[in-house]
């Protein structure tokens, strides 16, 4: 009696068995046998030693990594072939903490930033080399950021990203630092080293600041949200026309976000 794929509900053990197998997705298959290889390897591999490695033509293993760290599943070297486990792939991290729980516990603390400072309060996530707007208070003055939920800015050129970028394991901000930086305006710090020792003095003070970088005449001030092992999984922020943050009142921005990123930090049931 012939017995059905849903019958067994066993997948196929060997890589001969998974080119047998009818259900196999072949080029998903081979495409995550690449991904295995480089995460097995412990080094940085090259083209060659992926085609070598598991019987690929360059020109198909070729596209297996590129689409793998365009997914940012690989990262690639910067100006080097040479490939290693890229930022999605975090052996050892904490789960993800999902967006909607997040904003849910975000909120509160937002309204209180915006009852205070009356001013645009902004919750972001980063989704690879940007961040992305998930929730978002407005201040009623006129004058105020032109950000909508949704949106997608890169992470240098927002205190979110920058805040974001600080805190980030360097396994994974090397790869995003490595790529061309992406300029908003003409002040937007697109060159790596001098943004590599702003994230410095980010990491220590505990915030980031940008004016103008984003959107002309605007200054941001971002603080991170760390889960119990030091890792960013979201940030905050409070937006405004840069004639309006003076020198007492960024203080005083700052004094409240960092207690509010602490705040949500505790609501998540994670250490602050």
């Amino acid at each position: 009696m012939r017995i059905s794929r849903d019958e067994t509900n066993r997948p196929p053990a060997t890589a001969s068995e998974v080119e047998r197998d009818p259900y196999v997705v072949k080029p998903v298959a081979k495409a995550l046998a690449v991904l295995a290889f480089i995460e097995d390897a412990g080094r940085e591999v090259g083209l060659s030693d992926v085609a070598a490695a598991l019987r690929l033509p360059k020109t198909s293993a070729f596209r297996y990594l590129y689409t793998l760290t365009a997914a940012g599943f690989v990262a690639h070297g910067d100006g080097r072939d040479r490939y290693r486990p890229g930022p999605r792939l975090r052996p050892g991290a904490a789960p993800d903490i999902s967006v909607p729980r997040l904003r849910e516990l975000a909120l509160p603390v937002m309204s209180e930033l915006r009852e205070r400072f009356n001013e645009t309060i902004n919750l972001g996530v980063a989704e690879r080399d940007h961040i992305v707007y998930v929730a978002m208070i407005e201040s009623s003055r006129a004058l105020r950021m032109q950000a909508r939920i949704g949106e997608r800015h890169p992470l240098n050129s927002t205190s979110l990203g920058k805040a974001i970028l600080a805190f980030m394991p360097e396994a994974e901000r090397a790869p995003l630092l490595a790529a061309p930086l992406r300029a908003m305006t003409r002040r937007t710090m697109t060159d790596a080293g001098a943004l590599r020792r702003q994230l410095r003095d980010v990491a220590r003070r505990g915030y980031a600041i940008e004016a103008g970088e984003n959107e002309e005449g605007l200054m941001c001030i971002g603080v991170p949200i760390l889960d119990r092992d030091g890792r960013p999984v979201g940030a905050l922020s409070i937006s405004a026309p840069e004639q309006r943050m003076t020198r007492p009142v960024r203080q005083d921005m700052i004094t409240a976000l960092r207690s509010a990123a602490g705040q949500i930090t505790r609501r998540l049931g994670r250490r602050a």
